[in-house]
């Protein structure tokens, strides 16, 4: 008699070998859409463009982890060869003492709306009727008006015979602010305050103005002005403030030991004299995409903050002050182009 056999679930398969070696690469780089990064393949051989969210990914294609992409395997049991490019799991935010969950809205104040993504905290004003003073205004106030939420704007002193505003004092939304797609209301938040007040920081907003139409947070870098610069020897006799501030010629960004492909020259916030109590911070300013290039041949795109131009008040703001871009008083601080 022959012995008998449990049958079995599983079946024998071969795994797709997605690695060849030896290696062959075009001898051309492949050019990457804007915003798409050149890396090095999963397999370690050649240069290539990252897969981008919702895009098929596997050992050899990866995703682009600079926008924290990670391949995500699960639909693809039990094989686990070919997986979609997916965000990593966000983590929650921290305000007040309160921990709020990946993904939930909520409202600090009767003042804002907020939402937690991936631990950063996105907000807009819910007060919007009423229209802050120009920039002219050195004293800027808001008045509290007896039943309300939200303060009344109010302007301390006159306007000096201005009879019409200058050039920059009317912004315009960035356009993807405007515009809608056919099932998604764009919404994006202003960006925050930047990090340092010298020296390269991070600016952070709060954006579903992509394909997926998915509230993610994005960053640019940011530089008001330099550490360890004496500006104030660069104010001019008889002024207690310099506006703006550029250094003697243009130089690369750097980040992590890669450098941008061309030198820029940035303009700064300048600083006012000690006995001076008004801060220089920007006004008007908008971002750009800048691309750097890696000692091991990696590229890679960030965005960055570019200022056009600065002003000096008394509106000093508190680096740490979440809803302090919010409450400024000049309009839309972002200008496109």
């Amino acid at each position: 008699m022959l012995p008998l056999t449990e049958p079995t679930d599983l079946e024998p398969y071969n795994r797709t070998q997605y690695c060849h070696w030896p290696c062959e690469c075009p001898p051309v780089l492949p050019p990457c859409p804007a915003g798409v990064s050149l890396l090095m393949d999963g397999c370690d051989c050649c240069k290539a463009c990252a897969r981008q969210v919702g895009e098929e990914c596997n050992e050899a294609d990866t995703c682009d982890y600079h926008k924290g992409l990670y391949c995500d395997y699960s639909a693809d049991k039990p094989r686990y060869e070919k997986g979609v490019c997916a965000y990593m799991v966000g983590t929650g935010c921290e305000h007040d003492g309160v921990i709020y969950r990946n993904g939930q809205s909520f409202k600090p104040s009767c003042k804002y709306q907020c939402l937690c993504v991936n631990g950063a905290i996105g907000c807009v004003t819910l007060c919007t009727d009423s229209q802050p003073p120009r920039v002219w205004c050195q004293n800027p106030r808001r008045v509290k008006i007896p039943g309300r939420c939200c303060e009344q704007w109010i302007c301390d002193e006159p306007k000096k015979g201005r009879k019409t505003a200058p050039r920059h004092a009317v912004e315009a939304l960035p356009a993807e602010a405007q515009g809608r797609s056919r099932n998604c209301v764009i919404q994006t938040t202003s960006w925050s305050i930047c990090s340092k007040t010298c020296g390269r920081g991070l600016s952070l907003r709060v954006s579903n103005a992509n394909e997926r139409c998915e509230m993610v947070k994005e960053s640019r870098l940011c530089n008001i002005r330099p550490c360890g610069v004496d500006i104030t020897k660069h104010i001019k006799p008889g002024k207690k403030c310099l506006n703006i501030y550029r250094e003697e010629q243009p130089k690369n960004f750097t980040i992590s030991g890669c450098v941008s492909k061309q030198p820029y020259w940035p303009k700064y916030c300048g600083v006012c004299v000690a006995t001076d109590h008004r801060c220089c911070i920007p006004y008007k300013s908008k971002t750009i995409d800048v691309e750097f290039m890696c000692p091991n041949g990696a590229v890679f795109t960030w965005q960055v903050m570019w200022i056009n131009a600065c002003f000096c008040n008394l509106s000093c703001r508190n680096p740490n002050d979440i809803f302090a871009e919010l409450e400024n008083y000049y309009g839309y601080p972002e200008i496109v182009n």
